[in-house]
């Protein structure tokens, strides 16, 4: 009997640490999409696309400053983008990411830094496996102040001879960012060992984490 109740309490206590790793941002959700929030009065956003928005969520929520990240839609308009509308390249947009970040912890130029080496910037309409436009490198800007650091920051990558190709990143005004739908939101983390997190998502998230090792968030 009691060795019956140590295993219950054993099977117990391991669901309650695979929900609690499982446990994202809490994102909410209507009608099967996540809602994107208004910035905090100490918040800023910036949106990225660099690939899977699986990946490039995880890249950005392991810096420190950054409080929130939402995947998404960005650079295809108005209309509204499914994940298999995208997929079926039946829009222009991009698979992309809405950061909110501390301004006072991150700047936005060590953002947007971070966001070129988490990819390739160098890659054209794709990511490694994924093809497509919805997959392609992109930096939407707010501002002028925004586009000058991500001009400034391209040009110096390209100077260095860091990639053996120039960068492709798109730089453009963002015109409007869709929240995807629920169950991509921190699909890295309730995904850990599904092929394709282990094989293409998680090289990225390791390869950041190695190259600012004093920009990330300590390991938990």
């Amino acid at each position: 009997m009691k060795k019956d109740l140590s295993v219950v309490l054993l099977c117990l206590i391991l669901s309650i640490l695979v929900v609690s790793c499982r446990q994202g941002q809490n994102i909410p959700a209507k009608n099967g999409f996540a809602v994107a929030r208004k910035a905090h009065a100490n918040e800023r956003t910036a949106v990225f696309a660099g690939g899977c928005f699986w990946a490039t969520q995880e890249c950005m929520l392991q810096l420190k400053g950054v409080n929130l990240v939402i995947s998404g839609y960005a650079g295809g308009g108005a209309e509204r983008p499914t994940y298999e509308s995208v997929a079926a390249h039946q829009h222009k947009h991009a698979e992309s990411v809405l950061v909110y970040y501390d301004p006072a912890r991150i700047s936005y130029r060590s953002l947007a830094t971070a966001f070129y080496f988490a990819h390739d910037p160098t890659q054209t309409d794709r990511q490694g496996p994924d093809v497509g436009a919805s997959y392609r490198s992109a930096a939407f800007f707010n501002n002028q102040e925004e586009a000058k650091i991500l001009w400034e920051l391209r040009d110096s990558i390209d100077l260095s001879g860091t990639f053996p190709d120039p960068v492709a990143t798109e730089i453009t005004p963002l015109d409007s960012f869709f929240p995807a739908e629920a169950e991509h939101q921190d699909y890295y983390r309730s995904h850990t060992y599904e092929p394709y997190i282990r094989r293409v998502s998680k090289p990225k998230v390791d390869k950041l984490r190695k190259k600012f090792p004093g920009l990330v968030k300590p390991q938990s």
